[in-house]
């Protein structure tokens, strides 16, 4: 792997740490002002839908088809050329998401009835479908950050654009506090929150845009082959990027079904296994994309598979003592960050018991967005999109047996198995198309991981006390072990792979040798 590479992985991973902690604050004032409340469940289905549809439209289907394209741009046309595609990109995302957002506006009582059906006779269905009109200019406004952020990236600026999730934290942290005192709807102020922290993230990055000359002017047309190749990509890269939230979203929907504070629970819990998503695994296929098109316009195929090859290394480093310590430390993880307030010990066992099952899936939730990008890399959306619907139908499938006698727990559970079969078929096809051929050490390698692994696991294991002991403990004891606990795992899990010998310098080796 280059220098650049890792270097770029590792400034996109501190700064989305930074802002996951400021994530984890905003979510602790909320665990407390708002607990686990019939508004609260409210919120979060106005919020996710916006939210859901930036990463749908966004985040997800736009970047994966725009930066093949925009780097293939930047690669053999002008800089005044790549500027004019840029501005009919945004104009094109822009109206589209503008449109979109009026008609859910407009519609709110139908989306409110899609999306949450089990709200309906119920006063959570009037709060969610005001909250949804209140919400859904965010996706006009993030979708455009978005935007600036995968331009950004593409011109090998990672820092800025994963800094900027800090602001919706920052903005949604004040506005609970202010909600207190001067809206009759508390929850109501969160609303509000989510569309202030959009104008504040587009206005960050916009200036970014102009230091390096490429601040669109947004123009509406079609016609551009570009922006035609960018939309035909799109197509099936909406439903194949975001499988992962089409089923947090159905979870969402089945979950509506559940009791009260079901919807809370699976938010709390699926917050900490976005944690090491967030903060490794999209952090390595944000970097990897633009680096894989270009290999694969210059037709290096070495290259293409080596830097794959690094990227599942960094993951296995990284995934399995994140699933092994958050399946393991749930409970207190739980009791320390969010119990008090309206967050009662009751709230602590049942999302505790859906964290869980989320921890399962972490090493495949982030194997889906790495191995997708080598699909996307290649202007091949069509393969990752057939297999994310047969993954979603496979989860579908999973919630109506596991809803029964699991609950909300098993909705989460049926994520995680639901991303375990479309990574395996990820990966077969890589491997059965010759686009990815691993290195010869990796078994070698696995067998550290596995040892190390297993090693930190049964450390956790016999030092953490029982659930029922941190529930009655003082807020400082659960602090003090908590961080005892999780620093001690990562030393043991780091000195166990010294120990074996595992090649560090192999993560930040220069590229020249790949080629």
């Amino acid at each position: 792997m280059t220098r650049d590479l890792f270097r770029s992985t590792t400034v996109f991973s501190v700064n989305t740490l930074f802002s996951r902690i400021l994530g984890f604050a905003r979510d602790i004032i909320f665990a407390h002002f708002f607990g686990a409340i019939a508004g609260f469940d409210a919120f979060l289905v106005a919020f996710k839908l916006p939210n859901f549809m930036r990463r749908l439209f966004a985040e997800g289907a736009f970047s994966q088809a725009f930066i093949p394209i925009l780097s293939q741009y930047r690669e053999t046309k002008t800089h005044s050329e790549v500027r004019e595609f840029i501005s009919y990109i945004f104009g094109g995302l822009g109206a589209t998401l503008l449109l979109l957002s009026l008609i859910v506006i407009l519609a709110a009582p139908l989306v409110t009835t899609v999306f949450a059906p089990g709200f309906i006779h119920s006063i959570r269905f009037l709060l969610a479908t005001t909250m949804i009109r209140i919400t859904f200019p965010y996706l006009l406004l993030i979708g455009l950050a978005a935007a600036c952020a995968a331009v950004l990236n593409c011109y090998g600026s990672f820092g800025i654009p994963a800094f900027s999730a800090v602001w919706l934290n920052v903005v949604l942290i004040a506005m609970a506090f202010i909600a207190q005192r001067y809206f009759k709807v508390p929850v109501y102020g969160l609303a509000w929150g989510v569309v202030i922290a959009g104008v504040v993230q587009l206005s960050f990055l916009l200036p970014f845009l102009y230091f390096k000359k490429l601040l669109p002017r947004p123009r509406l047309s079609f016609s551009n082959p570009g922006v035609r190749r960018v939309l035909f990509l799109m197509v099936p890269a909406i439903f194949g990027v975001s499988m992962v939230q089409v089923s947090i979203l159905i979870d969402t929907v089945f979950a509506s079904f559940l009791k009260t504070g079901s919807v809370s629970w699976l938010y709390y819990s699926n917050r900490l296994t976005e944690f090491p998503l967030g903060v490794f695994g999209v952090a390595i296929a944000t970097v990897i994309l633009p680096k894989l098109s270009r290999h694969h316009i210059k037709a290096r195929s070495l290259a293409y598979s080596k830097t794959l090859d690094w990227a599942l290394h960094l993951l296995l480093l990284v995934a399995p003592p994140s699933s092994i310590g958050l399946f393991i430390l749930s409970g207190p993880l739980l009791s320390t960050l969010f119990q008090g307030g309206k967050f009662t010990p009751t709230d602590v066992m049942m999302a505790r018991e859906s964290l869980m099952a989320f921890s399962i899936g972490i090493l495949a939730a982030m194997s889906v967005k790495i191995l997708s990008s080598c699909f996307y890399a290649r202007q091949n959306i069509k393969t990752p999109a057939k297999i994310a619907a047969w993954a979603v139908l496979f989860n579908i499938l999973l919630n109506l047996i596991l809803i029964f006698p699991l609950k909300h727990a098993g909705l989460a559970l049926s994520t995680s198995l639901a991303a375990f079969f479309n990574a395996s078929c990820l990966l077969f096809l890589l491997l059965k198309q010759k686009i990815y051929r691993p290195q010869s050490q990796w078994l070698k390698e696995l067998m550290r991981f596995l040892i190390a692994d297993c090693v930190m696991g049964m450390f956790l294991f016999f030092v953490v006390k029982p659930l029922p002991v941190w529930l009655v403990q003082r807020e400082l004891w659960r602090i003090g072990r908590l961080s005892f606990a999780v620093f001690s795992a990562v030393v043991i899990y780091w000195f166990v792979l010294f120990v074996l010998r595992y090649p560090f310098a192999q993560l930040w080796q220069r590229e020249e040798v790949w080629k």
